[in-house]
């Protein structure tokens, strides 16, 4: 059958379950819903020009494209293409297509430079090399099993520091924006952001329908947040990090392991039964942290880049 690839539709219910299971059968460690996939095309700054592309086969879904511009950094023409295809449907053309009209798509707004994330795996690794992409970095993505894994007991914050949540901040969420803008800034990667735009950031972290407030710690020093984690949840038992750091005057003081073990128990509290997250390979602090509270690496994706011009 002839494979074509258009735009999703967001007012199809059809298009939207059919973006959802591929990606779930392609990358199990990530959770979607349709209430994320719709704020993914609703809520992305209009100089990201988003787009969710999807291959249909004889009217099935059996592939997804998300793309964009990272405007949100400081180096213009930075493009990202991210394409899964449903395991059982690789092999008919449906990758190609989605890479080609994703590249057509960046290319038209001024991307220079493009990168995508690769699942470590040979067939996908060979997939992005022909097409002239490079290998960059690693990030890894890990389980803990909440329900049967023994978490470190929670401790008490060191004096001048109390732990609070970001429900405490709802009214007046700034001051973890400028914690988030400082922290995320330093993380490792191959594109550097920074976070100016405080209605921008509201608009696609603070309401990301999977944010949960209640289970994301913050310690809080001197009247204003010095280190979060960021917790994320779906469904009755899936927690995820989104992001956990500490302004740079606070580290070496164990307060991210501190904010994330306290959201841990929150969450298992709550009855949530497993909790995922994601590193980059070179950030061995936090995978340090991670491995402490018993994370194992379920998989591996690379980063690719590929000159344009």
């Amino acid at each position: 059958m002839t494979v074509i690839v258009r735009d999703l539709r967001p007012g199809a219910p059809a298009d939207i379950e059919g973006f959802i299971q591929v990606r779930h059968l392609a990358l199990p460690y990530v959770f979607f819903s349709p209430a994320s996939v719709l704020h993914g095309l609703s809520r992305s700054h209009p100089d990201a020009h988003a787009r969710r592309l999807v291959a249909v086969e004889d009217g099935e879904i059996i592939g997804t494209a998300q793309v964009g511009l990272a405007h949100d950094s400081p180096e213009p023409g930075q493009g990202s293409l991210n394409v899964y295809v449903d395991p059982a449907r690789t092999g008919r053309g449906a990758g190609a297509l989605l890479v080609r009209a994703a590249e057509e798509h960046l290319a038209a707004h001024g991307a220079t430079r493009l990168f995508s994330w690769v699942l470590d795996e040979p067939g996908h690794r060979a997939f992005a090399e022909r097409r002239g992409y490079r290998a960059s970095r690693c990030a890894h993505f890990l389980r803990l099993d909440l329900a049967g894994t023994t978490l470190p007991p929670l401790q008490d914050p060191p004096p001048g520091v109390e732990l609070r949540t970001a429900a405490d901040f709802a009214d007046d969420p700034r001051p973890l924006f400028a914690l988030d803008a400082e922290a995320g800034s330093d993380e490792p990667g191959d594109i550097d952001t920074e976070f100016t735009d405080y209605e921008a950031w509201v608009d696609e972290y603070w309401k990301h329908p999977h944010l949960n407030l209640d289970l994301t710690s913050v310690a809080v020093a001197e009247g204003r947040p010095v280190a979060f984690s960021v917790a994320h949840s779906h469904g009755a038992d899936r927690y995820g990090t989104a992001m956990t750091g500490t302004a740079r005057a606070h580290r070496g003081r164990g307060l991210a392991k501190l904010a994330k073990n306290d959201s841990l128990h929150r969450a298992r509290a709550a009855g949530y039964t497993e909790a995922y997250t994601g590193n980059d390979a070179d950030n061995g602090p936090m995978l340090a942290i991670n491995k402490w509270f018993g994370y194992e690496i379920c998989a591996t994706e690379v980063r690719y880049v590929r000159e344009l011009g």
